[in-house]
């Protein structure tokens, strides 16, 4: 029985994705765990493993086809015995790419004289999948292909599943029509571009990433109470030990930056304040025990926020030499799911571009993010009450209330600057 490989979910945001180079082509044997393609995902080029084995008898979805929504059928693997004449073409998901123009020259085709029974679909509209052989079988006992529960692979009903089942069963009943999806808020794109009328401009379709961080970011601030608090920090005494620590380290050729000890600061803060160390999971929150410390990573069309694991026990020039290697894939769209999935605090640092403050949105499920601006000399009034000038950097705390409460989202934001304002402790 054909084999059909579907377009894989390789993120959880995933809803579609661009089949970007096919490893295999019709004819060839493959096994399970041979890489059958490259496909672009929103966040990254991922290659596709077989979980089966047999021959490609139909690539389904040409190389560079765009917008392939997930569990489409992208290619039919044969098994020993099969030709390309026992792949059912009507069944397939079509893919995005094909056209309008297309749909027509093939729908004649279609109204042919005795023509094979065309895929059915359920009383609620879905495709039912089904071998050739089951839809003869059942056409010829009068069954009703919606009553059926298929056994074979992703649910796609089989000989036997039609031998088994008795003819008149009743089919079931329609499942409610869902309740309309409401208006999204805000005027139409169509709309928009009438205001625009007569005036120049270019029109940028949306890729996978920047459609995900829309929704992610609207979703964030329509369902998470934000709350912010703010703090400026003094960097002398840190940017005095940097120098110290990178002309030690100069031999070994790592060079420590002001964010490396920002990540440390967080990671030690979260478990001085363990309770902080938490994310919301829709009906509890989750407590963790490891200070994973995301931070945010821009890259062109959008960014990553790969996650640094167990940083509080991580020296600062093994978190370094991660965060390079972690931030030079993000840029090259190499990062693996589990590398930018996770973590319970976030870092975004816009100090290297002079931002002075921000508030930062924070990245669901986390439960605070950290927005870092640029040091700057100020003047400050010292414990002697005494003015002079120092280094001072700017941060603000976005927590989620559900999440962390005031007086304790204080006490993390306190333990950062404690930490960064005495960096000698972190080495302890």
């Amino acid at each position: 029985m054909p084999t059909e490989i579907l377009m894989p979910a390789l993120s959880p945001t995933m809803e579609e994705g661009t089949l970007a180079k096919w490893l295999v082509k019709e004819g060839d044997s493959v096994s399970s765990g041979d890489l059958l393609a490259e496909i672009e995902t929103d966040k990254a080029t991922m290659e596709f493993e077989a979980v089966d084995e047999g021959i490609v008898g139909k690539l389904m979805v040409s190389e560079g086809t765009e917008a392939v929504k997930v569990n489409t059928v992208i290619a039919v693997l044969l098994e020993d015995g099969e030709s390309a004449d026992d792949i059912d073409a009507s069944s397939p998901t079509p893919a995005p790419a094909e056209t309008a123009t297309q749909e027509a020259e093939e729908a004649p085709t279609a109204a042919a004289v005795n023509p094979a029974p065309a895929a059915p679909a359920s009383a609620a509209g879905e495709r039912i999948f089904a071998s050739p052989l089951a839809r003869r079988i059942a056409a010829q006992k009068g069954l009703d292909l919606a009553t059926l529960t298929g056994s074979g692979p992703h649910g796609r009903i089989v000989k036997a599943d039609v031998e088994a089942a008795q003819p008149g069963a009743s089919a079931p009943a329609p499942a409610p029509a869902a309740a309309p999806a409401p208006a999204p808020a805000g005027p139409s794109s169509s709309a928009i571009a009438a205001m625009y009328e007569g005036r120049e401009y270019e029109e940028i379709p949306l890729d996978g990433m920047r459609k995900v961080i829309a929704a992610r970011l609207t979703e964030a601030k329509q369902t998470i109470p934000h709350f912010y608090l703010r703090r400026d920090i003094q960097l002398d005494a840190l940017l005095k030990f940097r120098s110290q620590l990178n002309k030690q380290l100069e031999g070994r050729g790592v060079k420590l930056s002001v964010n490396d000890f920002i990540i440390k600061a967080c990671a030690l803060a979260l478990q001085a304040v363990p309770t902080a160390n938490a994310v919301w999971a829709g009906d509890r929150v989750l407590q963790l025990k490891p200070s994973d410390v995301a931070v945010a990573v821009a890259i062109e069309g959008g960014l990553f926020t790969p996650v640094l694991q167990d940083a509080e026990r991580k020296s600062l020039s093994a978190l370094s030499a991660e965060m390079k290697d972690l931030a030079a894939r993000a840029r090259d769209r190499k990062l693996a799911p589990h590398e930018y999935q996770g973590g319970s605090f976030a870092i975004s640092n816009l100090g290297m571009f002079g931002i002075d403050n921000f508030d930062a949105v924070i990245n669901p499920p986390h439960g605070a993010i950290l927005a870092v601006g640029a040091g700057a000399k100020k003047p400050v009034v010292g414990a002697d009450g005494e003015l002079a000038v120092a280094t001072v950097m700017s941060v603000t705390l976005s927590v989620d209330h559900r999440v962390i409460d005031g007086a304790l989202g204080a006490e993390v934001l306190n333990a950062i600057k404690d930490n960064l304002e005495n960096p000698m402790v972190m080495l302890a």
